[in-house]
């Protein structure tokens, strides 16, 4: 097992006094922006529908003061005197030079947005997560159009304000938010070639006369049944529910407030199982990075996840490549009596290990199979591109999306629910986000290489129900660093290698092609 650990690079022994009054203010604003996370995640489980103008105020307000506080003056000048300071600039992944970085890079971000934008973006946010959640229920675009449309033209305002390079694009300005660094070229330069093999990948396994059994998705199983495996799962993985929660949201999310209070959710239907196991392992993934995040380092730099893509890469690895194992199934196989009763007896282990691994061209995302999923993304960013350049109005969306289905995956899209507004990322002004899904697979595969090679007996683990040497390599490897790296460089720190889209065909291939007897 690597030996990787975190605690090589310390903070100096005499921490300057501007440090420590940097850190002591980054850490108020970070106290603040936890708080309106909270605000935001009752808003999604819990506040009842009449509470929404006065919740949209409250974090409006809440975002105002938060930005006020890490944009002030005074944290320009400990962050000069910070940098011209050699005690904590020598060694640039020190935590203090980790956390001096980040807090410059976060700083000279948020001071070039004016107070006034982001109290009307928390205020969208809210009205528009809302609206869409109506829209969606009753599959009306129109309903969410108006505010969507709002949404878009203060996120091409946004974009102005932080600027973007010469040879760049608006999207890019957004999307360093989630993954620093990151551009709709260096995307498209990625995306294309990997389509071309997953379709290849597709084309093979839809021609295949062998397919795997459905039948376990297709039970009606009870919900509360449901709703004790998932969360019996979420805690034999490693999620501590002494530390975190579950609860039930229309779109299943990770939240909260630092790494001891972390709020999962996840959704349930009766004859789907699959996809409340799916959904509620890839939150528990979330989940168990934000617990791996060091205590000593909470509200700073250090103590925050690297970038989106790394973070799903740790949902992703839980939910394919240890719960679409058979190793994983040999495990929980016997278990399903336990929670359902007779209604399984009649499914072989195969089956449903099978029925974990279909592949099918479908129309929601977060229910897509591995071989199809990063379609699914691959439209969504094409949109987006289009949409910050100005080239694709609001209206257009629902059109354009249906073209990219019937091309992509020859699916005849028949709703707007199963169509644009299943997901809640626009209506939370979140765009630029979307490739970060890909990516995480991307690095997933390459993550969970890595740690077959260092834990050699990894998959017979999985067989007898054991996670904990998993979690722990990815606790050292990966969540103890906080920010230090950045996505690639952590790649190439964990792996030794940059990352390459191979890791992830070798997974695909080497377990979907024995599947359908190919």
């Amino acid at each position: 097992m690597s030996t990787t650990t975190a605690a090589t690079h310390s903070t100096p022994a005499t921490a300057s006094s501007s440090y420590e009054e940097l850190v002591h203010l980054a850490k108020q604003a970070s106290l603040l922006s936890s708080s309106a996370a909270l605000v935001s995640w009752d808003q999604e489980v819990m506040m009842p529908k009449g509470g929404l103008e006065h919740r949209s105020r409250q974090l409006s307000q809440l975002a105002s003061i938060t930005h006020e506080l890490a944009t002030a003056p005074r944290i320009g000048e400990l962050l000069e005197a910070c940098e011209s300071d050699s005690a904590i600039t020598s060694d640039p992944i020190s935590v203090a030079a980790v956390n001096v970085r980040e807090i410059r890079r976060s700083y000279d971000r948020r001071t070039k947005l004016p107070v006034k934008l982001v109290e009307e973006e928390a205020t969208l946010a809210s009205h528009g997560q809302h609206a869409w959640a109506e829209a969606r229920k009753n599959s009306d675009f129109n309903h969410f159009k108006p505010w969507l449309e709002k949404i878009v033209k203060l996120l091409q305002t946004k974009a102005e304000c932080f600027g973007w390079a010469s040879d760049g694009e608006p999207w890019d300005a957004l999307a360093e938010d989630y993954e620093p660094g990151c551009t709709a070229k260096q995307v498209a330069e990625l995306f294309a070639p990997l389509r071309t093999q997953l379709q290849g990948l597709l084309s093979d396994l839809m021609a295949s006369s062998t397919k795997p059994s459905n039948a376990f998705n297709e039970l009606e199983l009870p919900i509360e049944a449901q709703e004790k495996l998932v969360r019996f799962i979420a805690e034999s993985i490693g999620f501590d529910f002494d530390r975190g929660r579950l609860d039930r949201s229309t779109h299943p999310f990770c939240s909260g407030t630092h790494c001891n209070d972390v709020r999962l959710t996840t959704r349930f239907a009766k004859n789907n199982v699959n996809d409340a196991l799916g959904s509620t392992m890839h939150e528990a993934g979330h989940g168990i990075y934000e617990q791996g995040l060091l205590e000593e380092h909470i509200g700073t730099p250090m103590g925050d996840s690297v970038s989106l893509g790394i973070h799903e890469s740790q949902s992703r690895m839980w939910e394919n490549q240890v719960g679409r194992s058979r190793e994983f199934w040999q495990w929980i196989y016997p278990k399903l009596k336990d929670f359902f009763g007779d209604a399984i007896a009649p499914l072989s282990l195969e089956e449903i290990y099978g029925g974990a691994n279909i592949v099918k061209p479908d129309f929601i995302r977060v229910e897509a199979d591995e071989a199809t999923y990063n379609m699914h993304i691959m439209i969504r960013f094409e949109i987006e591109r289009a949409i910050m350049k100005g080239d694709l109005a609001v209206a257009d969306i629902p059109g354009v999306w249906n073209e990219r289905y019937k091309e992509y995956l020859d699916l005849d899209v028949p709703d707007d629910r199963r169509g644009c507004l299943q997901d809640v990322h626009w209506s939370m002004t979140s765009m630029g986000y979307f490739p970060t899904y890909t990516l995480g697979n991307l690095y997933c595969a390459q993550f969970f290489e890595k740690a077959m090679q260092d834990i050699p007996n990894l998959m017979d683990q999985f067989a007898q129900g054991q996670f904990g040497e998993l979690k722990s390599w990815l606790n050292t490897n990966i969540h103890a660093h906080g920010r230090r790296y950045r996505a690639a460089d952590l790649c190439e720190h964990v792996t030794g290698k940059p990352l390459s889209a191979e890791p992830l065909m070798r997974h695909l291939e080497g377990k979907l092609r024995p599947i359908y007897g190919i």
